[in-house]
């Protein structure tokens, strides 16, 4: 699919009748905010070449509140949940939904469902909890998520949204990556057969940063910024011993993008394994020849590895309830690789190995994902009310926007190994470009 065929048009409840309670401007340069408007767009692509026309290429929807809205507040009864595994900023999320629906529009019924969307399903028998200010003023200062997190059922579409209807519920937020945003997609087109009006809005929450049209996901600076301090502390074990050697797995299933930006951020890494890119451990153009190589020349080294990367190395079967394919240890097996060649080799070396996933998982979001969750929250807020339906809320050329979860969960969002950002992490590190034989 090329940019000139991509559809980004945003799915409507019914044509915004009601007057927002928010009271903003129209007019340009009166020190008053401005409400956003449907007819104003961001270009997708702004990478023009000669041969190309700048007008054809896909258009996105401005997100922000708007002049009119579909619902009538006091009329409102939304939902949110958290879905998937954990990620920093979570919580800012949750409170952002909550405070923008409560004082922006006055909707005083919102309900956060436990566990994702297991919370939905009737066996369960899990209690929905009354979401207000009070219970959400103070949760952005801690990681993890007040409603609890799981994988899995939203398969369970009709049974989802049985209970979604039978509780009154017409505005849903899900907050969750690629499986969770494939459940709300089909969760909004289930509602939309039944004539239901039930407005779904996805908030995008991948740590990997790997959701299609989605210039980054929360979360992901704090993951960095984390990772960053993992591999300051591999580097100076690595360093100050004979032969150090230093191993940092961090997340990233299908995307490497947590690894690049964590080498680009401390520049004390000289290997970044990527599941994008392919490598070899053995032969005179795998990573052991050039680990020897760079062990005589400086005595340490430091290596940082996506979880995904190198998978064709190990033997893994089977899926996870998310339906991602679960993967085998890189990090295991290359400390071991690692050992083995070198006790072969009669080589004395020192080999430290941090996996951190969990503890960067866990952690409250740094300053500046509370502040992208904030802008995230109260978009989503806003798309809803307005009724926009089965569409993400995203950052795209560092405007927010309407994505549709259709096109959004198509394919997953990969770093391109001939991209500048790759150059840029070859160049930092000093690597070979690839380590193939």
């Amino acid at each position: 699919m090329t940019n000139e065929n991509l559809d980004f048009t945003i799915d409507c409840l019914g044509q915004p009748a009601i007057d927002s309670p928010i009271v903003l401007s129209k007019v340009i340069d009166d020190y008053v905010a401005d409400y956003a408007e449907d007819g104003h767009y961001v270009l997708y692509d702004i990478d023009v070449k000669d041969d190309q026309d700048s007008l054809k290429t896909g258009r996105l929807e401005v997100a922000g509140p708007r002049e009119k809205i579909y619902f009538k507040p006091d009329e409102v009864r939304a939902a949110i949940c958290t879905c998937g595994g954990l990620c920093p900023g979570l919580n800012d999320v949750i409170r952002s939904i909550v405070m923008c629906l409560w004082y922006r529009y006055g909707v005083k019924t919102i309900y956060g469902i436990k566990f994702g969307y297991r919370g939905l399903i009737e066996k369960f028998n899990l209690p929905m909890i009354q979401l207000t200010p009070q219970e959400v003023d103070d949760i952005h200062r801690d990681g993890g998520t007040i409603l609890g997190s799981s994988r899995g059922y939203g398969d369970h579409t009709s049974e989802i949204v049985d209970k979604l209807d039978s509780m009154g519920i017409n505005m849903l937020f899900t907050i969750g990556g690629d499986g969770t945003q494939k459940g709300a997609l089909d969760i909004a087109e289930e509602a939309k057969k039944r004539n239901l009006e039930l407005t779904v809005v996805g908030i995008p929450k991948t740590i990997d940063n790997d959701l299609s049209f989605v210039q980054k996901s929360f979360g992901f600076e704090t993951a960095v910024e984390k990772a960053v301090d993992a591999v300051a502390g591999a580097h100076v074990e690595a360093h100050d011993a004979m032969n150090g050697i230093g191993i940092v797995k961090v997340m990233g299933r299908e995307s490497g993008y947590i690894a690049a930006h964590t080498a680009l951020a401390i520049n004390d890494v000289n290997y970044v394994f990527i599941p994008e890119v392919p490598f070899d451990l053995d032969g005179p153009n795998g990573l052991l020849a050039h680990l020897e190589s760079r062990l005589q020349r400086r005595n340490h080294a430091v290596i940082l590895i996506a979880e995904g990367a190198g998978q064709d190395l190990i033997d893994a079967e089977g899926t996870d309830a998310s339906g991602n394919k679960n993967l085998g240890d890189i990090g295991i097996l290359l400390k071991d690789k690692i050992k083995t060649h070198f006790k072969t080799k009669q080589q004395e070396i020192n080999l430290k190995y941090i996996d951190p996933s969990y503890i960067i998982r866990s952690a409250p979001a740094n300053a500046a994902d509370s502040i992208y969750c904030a802008r995230l929250g109260t978009n989503a807020a806003h798309a809803a009310m307005a009724g926009k339906n089965g569409c993400l809320v995203g950052l795209v050329h560092n405007r927010f926007v309407h994505i549709p979860i259709k096109l959004s969960v198509a394919k997953r969002n990969k770093i391109n190994p001939d991209s500048d950002l790759w150059r840029s992490v070859v160049e930092a590190t000093g690597q070979p470009l690839l380590m193939k034989n």
